[in-house]
């Protein structure tokens, strides 16, 4: 006679409330959805989500768009694959973001290029607190916003530990796109800037919110200085995709 014993291991589980931000959502099932969520407390995350199926529901489905700010409740439990989200509120309304053509192509190309570039991003409370500040600050802003992602972009990477390195920036310098630096010579490989675009971006840098309405650039220096980010990014994260937003964002402000 064989005995046959079953051993239960329960993974620990942790019930907490945190704030977080939408990434990403995508439909699993008639009645689930798969939603990123960055959060403060424990970087990215990964839940699946009963839609709503009445009004009472605590888990609502118009808060789970890119870039939505929340207050969760949610059991995280480690090594699991999806975690259990048990409450979510909205943690600051952003009814611009959604009500304003601009705005919202701005915040779908934010979303998506975040929900690549914090692929594997752990817990990262500043990283999180500027994304944040970030949201509500063009969420209020009723103009003079036209420069707002290329400003994003220069100081996100602050962030991810790739940020230039301006402290090395001389006259007629070259930048180059991997060494995050500026240098006398131009590197042996073909990812750098010559002179003339590495000063425009060592100016740039210096761009924030409240002094980029000063920089007066036109669509196509615009757009340029957004490609080089990309570009930019693209080197320091491996498998950094084509982002389907860019095209709408390139034909955005003259």
């Amino acid at each position: 006679m064989h005995i046959i014993v079953f051993f239960y291991v329960l993974l620990p589980s942790m019930l907490e409330k945190t704030e977080a931000f939408v990434l990403h959502i995508l439909k699993y099932s008639d009645t689930k959805i798969v939603v990123d969520l960055f959060c403060r407390q424990h970087g990215r995350l990964t839940f699946m989500v009963p839609l709503p199926r009445s009004a009472r529901s605590k888990l609502k489905k118009q808060y789970f768009q890119p870039l939505t700010l929340l207050y969760i409740e949610a059991d995280v439990r480690p090594q699991q694959q999806f975690h259990k989200l048990h409450e979510a509120a909205l943690l600051t309304p952003l009814p611009s973001l959604l009500g304003t053509p601009s705005k919202l192509a701005i915040s779908l190309f934010i979303g998506e290029f975040l929900y690549y570039a914090l692929k594997n991003e752990q817990q990262n409370e500043p990283l999180f607190d500027y994304i944040r500040n970030s949201i509500e600050w063009l969420n209020q802003c009723e103009a003079n916003y036209v420069n707002f992602h290329i400003v994003f972009l220069m100081h996100l990477s602050r962030f991810l530990g790739f940020y230039p390195n301006l402290d090395e920036y001389h006259k007629a310098c070259y930048f180059d796109l991997r060494a995050a630096t500026f240098c006398q010579a131009p590197p042996i490989h073909r990812d750098f800037l010559m002179p003339e675009e590495a000063d425009r971006i060592q100016l740039m840098m210096r761009m924030n919110y409240a002094t980029m309405h000063l920089f007066h650039l036109s669509r196509t220096d615009r757009n340029r200085i957004l490609d080089i980010l990309i570009l930019y990014y693209r080197l320091h994260l491996p498998q950094f995709p084509e982002l389907r937003s860019l095209p709408v964002l390139h034909e955005l402000f003259q």
